[in-house]
């Protein structure tokens, strides 16, 4: 079982997309410098909006999530893993963690990637407040780069 959901948002140029450990989208309309987590601001949807079928997946232990990111031209995948434990309820912001912190604001844990990771070009042009377009995937089954980018490429945004 394979889910998708798709969330607009913009960049700011306060992006500077370092932090270690996270990266998040926001709903906030505003980034100060000390936000070097956060890749996304004026998001149109939270976790709480996201479709429910991704959700249900996601809250499956074993569950894989994957977040494409795409700037322009240029893409970057996330993957990390869902958990039963993860409540996927806040209203303003989700937060992808290496680790296996849960909180309110989680998406996933475990993931590959935070902030720092996240390919330098495609950072610029978030500075350059762009338009960001994130692809949630959810599957109850590991999916090749190549399977999720496919999912996203066959979505209509």
């Amino acid at each position: 079982m394979i889910a998708l959901d798709v969330i607009k948002a913009k960049g700011h140029f306060n992006v500077k997309g370092t932090h270690r450990n996270t990266l998040e989208i926001t709903k906030d309309d505003y980034l100060t410098p000390r936000g070097d987590c956060i890749l996304g601001i004026n998001a149109d949807k939270a976790l709480s909006d996201l479709d429910e079928r991704v959700k249900q997946i996601i809250k499956m232990d074993g569950s894989y999530v994957y977040l494409v990111m795409k700037v322009g031209g240029l893409i970057d995948l996330v993957q990390g893993v869902g958990s039963h434990e993860l409540p996927l309820s806040n209203t303003e912001k989700m937060i992808v963690r290496k680790s296996g912190f849960i909180s309110d604001s989680t998406l996933m844990l475990h993931s590959n990637k935070a902030a720092r990771d996240i390919r330098r070009d495609l950072i610029e042009e978030l500075k350059n407040e762009k338009d960001l377009t994130v692809f949630v995937v959810a599957s109850d089954y590991p999916l090749k780069d190549v399977e999720v980018l496919s999912v996203v490429v066959n979505s209509d945004p």
